[in-house]
């Protein structure tokens, strides 16, 4: 991960408000967990300088992953991040659905493969892992080889570390939380004293709050 593409993408997320940190009023997961932060990637899409800032960025990334032939978007939200590199790239696209179509061709994948291309797949979030890993195995299902898997930003839970370790799948994000917080205290969004409180959510996020 470059350090410095690390600290631009945190602040720009900070900046349109993609990300939220509200250490002392948490939000609800949808798991239940509470959080003291929410990040919804989606907003990039609305602004097209941080759009093509999380493009370019994936597209200089990437490189260490070449060769490969074809960029997966996870759906939802990593489909139209992996069409901008893909069209970067001037490389094909597909997506990986979360199940199988329950009509039609009943697909999972969507899109063109021959079943022996090298993929590069693209990921909004990477919390635990696991729609990033369940995207991987039908791909590799279909006769694929996995380049690795790009996301725009990552909690960093031990957990999603573990599985990627496990299922031998490199992972790289653009950004990732250690680095918001470092923005977010730069720019005054959170106070210095709300760090370690912050820091100790990330640690143990299913006990946090309670």
């Amino acid at each position: 991960m470059s350090v410095e593409i690390a600290a631009s993408i945190a602040r720009t997320l900070l900046q349109i408000k993609a990300v939220k940190l509200r250490p002392h009023q948490p939000f609800t997961w949808a798991s239940g967990w509470q959080s003291p932060i929410y990040c919804d990637n989606r907003l990039l899409l609305s602004y097209p300088a941080a759009r093509n800032q999380v493009k370019n960025a994936f597209a200089e990334l990437s490189q260490q992953f070449q060769p490969f032939q074809v960029v997966a978007g996870v759906a939802t939200a990593g489909i139209a991040h992996g069409a901008l590199l893909a069209d970067a790239l001037d490389l094909p696209f597909v997506y990986v659905r979360s199940k199988a179509k329950g009509h039609g061709r009943q697909n999972l994948i969507e899109g063109e493969l021959r079943g022996n291309e090298r993929v590069l797949v693209i990921e909004d979030l990477i919390s635990t892992g696991g729609s990033s890993l369940t995207a991987v195995e039908a791909l590799e299902n279909y006769g694929c080889t996995i380049a690795g898997v790009m996301a725009i930003f990552s909690y960093g839970f031990d957990v999603a570390k573990t599985r990627f370790e496990e299922a031998e799948i490199p992972l790289v994000t653009l950004s990732n939380y250690d680095q918001l917080l470092q923005e977010a205290a730069e720019i005054n969004y959170i106070k210095s004293e709300d760090i370690s409180l912050l820091k100790e959510w990330r640690n143990a996020p299913s006990e946090w709050g309670r």
